[in-house]
Protein backbone atom coordinates (compact mmCIF):
# COMPACT_ATOMS: atom_id res chain seq x y z
CA UNK A 1 0.00 0.00 0.00
CA UNK A 2 1.81 3.48 -0.99
CA UNK A 3 2.57 5.45 1.88
CA UNK A 4 0.17 8.40 2.60
CA UNK A 5 0.67 11.64 1.04
CA UNK A 6 0.65 13.67 4.29
CA UNK A 7 3.68 11.39 5.60
CA UNK A 8 6.04 13.26 3.41
CA UNK A 9 4.72 16.61 4.52
CA UNK A 10 6.87 16.07 8.23
CA UNK A 11 7.82 18.50 11.00
CA UNK A 12 11.31 19.22 10.63
CA UNK A 13 11.86 17.97 14.04
CA UNK A 14 10.75 14.00 12.04
CA UNK A 15 14.73 13.80 10.89
CA UNK A 16 14.77 10.22 10.71
CA UNK A 17 14.33 9.01 7.09
CA UNK A 18 11.26 7.89 5.71
CA UNK A 19 12.35 5.22 2.88
CA UNK A 20 10.04 4.18 0.47
CA UNK A 21 9.87 0.77 -1.31
CA UNK A 22 9.78 0.92 -4.98
CA UNK A 23 5.99 0.40 -5.49
CA UNK A 24 5.06 2.94 -3.33
CA UNK A 25 7.37 6.01 -4.98
CA UNK A 26 6.22 4.57 -8.24
CA UNK A 27 2.55 4.86 -7.49
CA UNK A 28 2.62 8.37 -5.93
CA UNK A 29 4.84 9.52 -9.38
CA UNK A 30 1.99 7.76 -11.37
CA UNK A 31 -0.48 9.79 -9.21
CA UNK A 32 1.30 12.79 -9.44
CA UNK A 33 1.85 12.80 -12.88
CA UNK A 34 -1.97 11.81 -14.01
CA UNK A 35 -2.69 14.90 -11.88
CA UNK A 36 -0.63 17.35 -13.63
CA UNK A 37 -1.51 16.13 -16.52
CA UNK A 38 -5.10 16.99 -16.14
CA UNK A 39 -3.93 20.49 -14.71
CA UNK A 40 -1.68 21.23 -18.10
CA UNK A 41 -3.31 19.09 -20.57
CA UNK A 42 -5.46 22.48 -22.00
CA UNK A 43 -2.88 24.24 -22.38
CA UNK A 44 -0.60 21.44 -24.43
CA UNK A 45 -3.84 21.03 -26.56
CA UNK A 46 -4.17 24.95 -26.96
CA UNK A 47 -0.43 25.62 -28.15
CA UNK A 48 -0.25 22.59 -30.31
CA UNK A 49 -3.44 24.46 -32.04
CA UNK A 50 -2.04 27.84 -31.79
CA UNK A 51 -4.43 29.34 -29.49
CA UNK A 52 -3.93 31.61 -26.77
CA UNK A 53 -6.04 31.83 -23.76
CA UNK A 54 -4.88 35.09 -21.90
CA UNK A 55 -6.08 33.91 -18.32
CA UNK A 56 -4.39 30.48 -17.91
CA UNK A 57 -1.12 30.87 -20.27
CA UNK A 58 -0.07 33.65 -17.73
CA UNK A 59 0.49 30.78 -15.37
CA UNK A 60 3.48 28.78 -17.96
CA UNK A 61 5.48 32.43 -19.35
CA UNK A 62 5.03 34.55 -16.21
CA UNK A 63 6.26 31.66 -14.29
CA UNK A 64 8.48 29.82 -16.46
CA UNK A 65 7.62 26.32 -15.19
CA UNK A 66 7.00 23.99 -18.35
CA UNK A 67 4.25 21.09 -18.08
CA UNK A 68 7.35 18.27 -18.11
CA UNK A 69 8.09 20.02 -15.10
CA UNK A 70 5.39 20.31 -13.15
CA UNK A 71 4.96 16.45 -13.64
CA UNK A 72 8.35 15.59 -12.23
CA UNK A 73 7.05 14.08 -8.71
CA UNK A 74 9.30 15.00 -5.61
CA UNK A 75 9.16 13.07 -2.24
CA UNK A 76 10.33 16.41 -0.08
CA UNK A 77 13.96 16.07 1.97
CA UNK A 78 14.85 12.84 3.92
CA UNK A 79 13.15 10.15 1.80
CA UNK A 80 14.66 7.63 0.86
CA UNK A 81 13.41 6.17 -3.11
CA UNK A 82 14.34 2.33 -3.15
CA UNK A 83 15.74 0.71 -5.70
CA UNK A 84 15.47 4.19 -7.96
CA UNK A 85 19.43 4.23 -8.91
CA UNK A 86 18.42 3.92 -12.37
CA UNK A 87 15.39 6.26 -12.68
CA UNK A 88 16.67 8.94 -10.80
CA UNK A 89 20.39 8.92 -10.14
CA UNK A 90 20.87 11.78 -13.23
CA UNK A 91 18.39 14.18 -11.51
CA UNK A 92 19.67 17.22 -10.25
CA UNK A 93 19.53 17.39 -6.77
CA UNK A 94 19.42 13.39 -6.20
CA UNK A 95 22.42 11.14 -5.43
CA UNK A 96 22.44 7.44 -4.99
CA UNK A 97 22.56 6.29 -0.91
CA UNK A 98 25.45 4.36 0.60
CA UNK A 99 26.71 3.06 -2.55
CA UNK A 100 23.36 1.64 -2.89
CA UNK A 101 20.55 1.46 -5.57
CA UNK A 102 18.82 3.69 -3.24
CA UNK A 103 18.28 7.12 -3.65
CA UNK A 104 17.75 10.52 -1.58
CA UNK A 105 18.01 14.70 -2.40
CA UNK A 106 21.61 15.54 -1.89
CA UNK A 107 20.94 18.01 0.79
CA UNK A 108 24.47 19.28 1.53
CA UNK A 109 25.18 19.62 -2.58
CA UNK A 110 21.45 21.77 -2.43
CA UNK A 111 22.02 23.81 -0.02
CA UNK A 112 25.30 24.52 -0.83
CA UNK A 113 23.55 25.59 -4.19
CA UNK A 114 20.36 26.84 -3.23
CA UNK A 115 20.86 27.96 0.32
CA UNK A 116 20.51 31.35 -0.22
CA UNK A 117 17.25 31.20 -2.19
CA UNK A 118 15.87 28.88 0.90
CA UNK A 119 16.78 31.86 3.44
CA UNK A 120 14.93 33.91 1.35
CA UNK A 121 11.97 32.35 0.33
CA UNK A 122 11.77 31.42 4.20
CA UNK A 123 12.10 34.70 5.31
CA UNK A 124 9.06 35.92 3.04
CA UNK A 125 6.78 33.23 3.49
CA UNK A 126 7.26 33.43 7.20
CA UNK A 127 6.66 36.91 7.34
CA UNK A 128 4.09 37.30 5.35
CA UNK A 129 1.85 34.75 7.64
CA UNK A 130 2.80 37.35 10.47
CA UNK A 131 1.64 40.34 8.83
CA UNK A 132 -2.45 41.19 8.91
CA UNK A 133 -3.77 40.49 5.35
CA UNK A 134 -5.66 43.97 4.09
CA UNK A 135 -8.29 43.44 1.99
CA UNK A 136 -8.80 46.66 0.58
CA UNK A 137 -7.05 47.34 -2.97
CA UNK A 138 -10.13 45.78 -4.97
CA UNK A 139 -7.66 44.17 -7.75
CA UNK A 140 -7.14 47.96 -8.86
CA UNK A 141 -3.32 47.02 -9.57
CA UNK A 142 -4.69 45.55 -12.65
CA UNK A 143 -6.27 48.58 -13.70
CA UNK A 144 -3.30 51.14 -12.88
CA UNK A 145 -1.78 48.38 -15.36
CA UNK A 146 -3.77 49.93 -18.27
CA UNK A 147 -4.34 53.88 -16.99
CA UNK A 148 -4.35 56.43 -19.80
CA UNK A 149 -3.43 53.67 -22.37
CA UNK A 150 -4.51 53.97 -25.94
CA UNK A 151 -6.21 50.65 -27.66
CA UNK A 152 -2.93 49.73 -29.21
CA UNK A 153 -0.76 49.60 -25.82
CA UNK A 154 -2.74 47.10 -23.86
CA UNK A 155 -0.83 44.43 -22.56
CA UNK A 156 -3.68 42.05 -23.66
CA UNK A 157 -4.25 43.99 -27.26
CA UNK A 158 -6.60 41.42 -28.26
CA UNK A 159 -9.03 41.88 -25.28
CA UNK A 160 -11.28 44.87 -24.80
CA UNK A 161 -11.63 46.93 -21.97
CA UNK A 162 -15.15 46.12 -20.15
CA UNK A 163 -16.13 49.55 -19.64
CA UNK A 164 -13.89 51.30 -22.20
CA UNK A 165 -10.62 53.62 -21.46
CA UNK A 166 -12.16 56.76 -20.29
CA UNK A 167 -14.60 55.08 -17.70
CA UNK A 168 -11.50 53.03 -16.84
CA UNK A 169 -9.27 55.84 -16.39
CA UNK A 170 -12.16 57.53 -13.80
CA UNK A 171 -12.18 53.98 -11.78
CA UNK A 172 -8.69 54.63 -11.07
CA UNK A 173 -8.73 58.35 -10.50
CA UNK A 174 -11.70 57.98 -7.84
CA UNK A 175 -10.44 54.93 -5.60
CA UNK A 176 -7.12 55.06 -3.27
CA UNK A 177 -4.71 52.94 -5.00
CA UNK A 178 -2.96 50.75 -2.18
CA UNK A 179 -0.56 47.66 -4.05
CA UNK A 180 1.70 45.89 -1.58
CA UNK A 181 3.15 43.86 -4.62
CA UNK A 182 6.38 44.83 -6.11
CA UNK A 183 6.23 42.31 -8.93
CA UNK A 184 2.37 44.34 -9.75
CA UNK A 185 3.54 47.73 -9.08
CA UNK A 186 6.60 47.65 -11.77
CA UNK A 187 4.01 46.85 -14.14
CA UNK A 188 2.03 50.32 -13.59
CA UNK A 189 1.66 52.76 -15.74
CA UNK A 190 4.18 56.23 -15.55
CA UNK A 191 0.75 57.81 -14.62
CA UNK A 192 -0.62 55.46 -12.35
CA UNK A 193 2.91 55.16 -10.12
CA UNK A 194 2.15 58.34 -8.61
CA UNK A 195 -1.42 57.08 -7.39
CA UNK A 196 -0.21 54.56 -5.46
CA UNK A 197 -0.20 55.20 -1.64
CA UNK A 198 3.18 52.86 -1.45
CA UNK A 199 6.39 52.45 -3.51
CA UNK A 200 7.24 48.53 -3.24
CA UNK A 201 10.25 47.82 -3.80
CA UNK A 202 11.92 44.41 -4.91
CA UNK A 203 14.33 44.93 -1.78
CA UNK A 204 11.71 45.39 1.09
CA UNK A 205 9.65 42.73 -0.48
CA UNK A 206 9.46 40.90 3.02
CA UNK A 207 8.71 44.37 4.96
CA UNK A 208 5.55 44.96 2.58
CA UNK A 209 4.34 41.27 1.57
CA UNK A 210 0.77 40.82 2.83
CA UNK A 211 -1.49 37.02 2.50
CA UNK A 212 -4.58 39.31 1.17
CA UNK A 213 -2.56 40.15 -2.18
CA UNK A 214 -3.81 38.23 -5.00
CA UNK A 215 -0.41 38.08 -6.60
CA UNK A 216 1.44 37.08 -3.35
CA UNK A 217 -1.32 34.16 -2.91
CA UNK A 218 -0.53 33.13 -6.79
CA UNK A 219 3.57 33.70 -6.03
CA UNK A 220 3.60 30.43 -3.49
CA UNK A 221 3.66 28.47 -6.81
CA UNK A 222 6.28 29.83 -7.49
CA UNK A 223 8.61 29.77 -4.48
CA UNK A 224 7.34 25.75 -3.81
CA UNK A 225 8.17 25.66 -8.13
CA UNK A 226 12.12 27.05 -7.46
CA UNK A 227 12.35 24.72 -3.81
CA UNK A 228 12.29 22.06 -6.57
CA UNK A 229 12.93 18.93 -4.66
CA UNK A 230 12.53 19.69 -1.24
CA UNK A 231 9.10 20.29 -1.77
CA UNK A 232 6.37 17.47 -2.22
CA UNK A 233 4.96 16.91 -5.18
CA UNK A 234 1.69 17.11 -3.65
CA UNK A 235 2.14 20.69 -2.45
CA UNK A 236 3.30 21.85 -5.75
CA UNK A 237 0.24 21.19 -7.71
CA UNK A 238 -1.76 22.43 -4.98
CA UNK A 239 0.01 25.90 -5.00
CA UNK A 240 -0.76 25.39 -8.66
CA UNK A 241 -4.62 25.18 -7.71
CA UNK A 242 -4.55 27.94 -5.75
CA UNK A 243 -2.31 30.24 -8.52
CA UNK A 244 -4.58 29.27 -11.29
CA UNK A 245 -8.07 29.74 -9.38
CA UNK A 246 -6.43 33.32 -8.22
CA UNK A 247 -5.56 34.35 -11.95
CA UNK A 248 -9.24 33.69 -13.07
CA UNK A 249 -10.32 35.88 -10.38
CA UNK A 250 -7.46 38.24 -11.12
CA UNK A 251 -8.33 38.47 -14.61
CA UNK A 252 -12.39 38.88 -13.74
CA UNK A 253 -11.72 41.59 -11.41
CA UNK A 254 -9.80 43.76 -13.93
CA UNK A 255 -10.69 46.13 -16.53
CA UNK A 256 -10.74 43.23 -19.48
CA UNK A 257 -13.31 41.93 -20.67
CA UNK A 258 -12.46 37.99 -20.30
CA UNK A 259 -16.36 36.42 -20.51
CA UNK A 260 -15.35 34.74 -23.81
CA UNK A 261 -13.16 32.73 -22.05
CA UNK A 262 -13.67 29.59 -20.02
CA UNK A 263 -12.31 28.87 -16.62
CA UNK A 264 -11.28 25.75 -14.82
CA UNK A 265 -14.81 24.81 -14.30
CA UNK A 266 -15.81 25.03 -17.58
CA UNK A 267 -18.04 28.00 -16.83
CA UNK A 268 -17.54 31.70 -18.50
CA UNK A 269 -15.28 33.90 -16.83
CA UNK A 270 -18.00 36.47 -15.91
CA UNK A 271 -16.96 39.72 -14.20
CA UNK A 272 -16.05 40.74 -11.02
CA UNK A 273 -17.34 44.50 -11.01
CA UNK A 274 -15.36 46.06 -8.45
CA UNK A 275 -16.07 49.38 -9.78
CA UNK A 276 -19.77 48.62 -7.84
CA UNK A 277 -20.18 47.95 -3.77
CA UNK A 278 -21.64 44.41 -4.88
CA UNK A 279 -18.35 43.54 -7.20
CA UNK A 280 -16.15 45.33 -4.03
CA UNK A 281 -17.88 42.59 -1.53
CA UNK A 282 -18.01 39.87 -4.06
CA UNK A 283 -13.63 40.78 -4.40
CA UNK A 284 -13.37 40.57 -0.62
CA UNK A 285 -14.94 37.80 -0.01
CA UNK A 286 -12.77 35.34 -2.61
CA UNK A 287 -9.50 37.19 -1.64
CA UNK A 288 -10.09 36.21 2.34
CA UNK A 289 -10.87 32.66 0.89
CA UNK A 290 -7.38 33.19 -0.99
CA UNK A 291 -5.59 34.58 2.07
CA UNK A 292 -6.42 31.45 3.76
CA UNK A 293 -5.51 28.70 1.37
CA UNK A 294 -2.62 30.67 0.53
CA UNK A 295 -1.44 30.65 4.71
CA UNK A 296 -1.82 27.06 4.74
CA UNK A 297 0.40 26.18 1.76
CA UNK A 298 2.72 28.95 3.28
CA UNK A 299 2.85 27.01 5.99
CA UNK A 300 3.11 23.72 3.99
CA UNK A 301 5.99 25.51 2.67
CA UNK A 302 8.16 26.19 5.83
CA UNK A 303 7.57 22.54 7.04
CA UNK A 304 9.43 21.10 4.04
CA UNK A 305 12.21 23.54 4.45
CA UNK A 306 12.37 22.63 8.29
CA UNK A 307 12.56 19.23 7.21
CA UNK A 308 15.35 19.65 4.87
CA UNK A 309 17.25 21.55 7.21
CA UNK A 310 16.49 18.78 9.55
CA UNK A 311 17.15 15.46 7.57
CA UNK A 312 20.60 17.72 6.28
CA UNK A 313 22.00 17.80 10.38
CA UNK A 314 20.89 13.93 11.25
Amino acid sequence: MPVPVDLLERPGAAAAPLRLPRAAWLAHERAHRDRAAALSDGHRARRQRGEKHPVEDFLWTYYSVKPAELSRWHPGAGVVLEGAAADRASWRHYAPVGGSADVAVDLDAYFAKRGSTVDHVERLLRTTLERAPQFGCFGLHEWAMVYRLGPGQLRHSGLPLRIGHEATDRVVESHRIACTHFDAFRFFTPDARPLNTLSPTREAQPETEQAGCLHAGMDVYKWAAKLGPIVPGALLLDAFELARDIREVDMRASPYDVSGFAGSDGRPLEPVAIETPEGKRAYAALQRGFADRGDALRERVLVAIAAARAAQRA
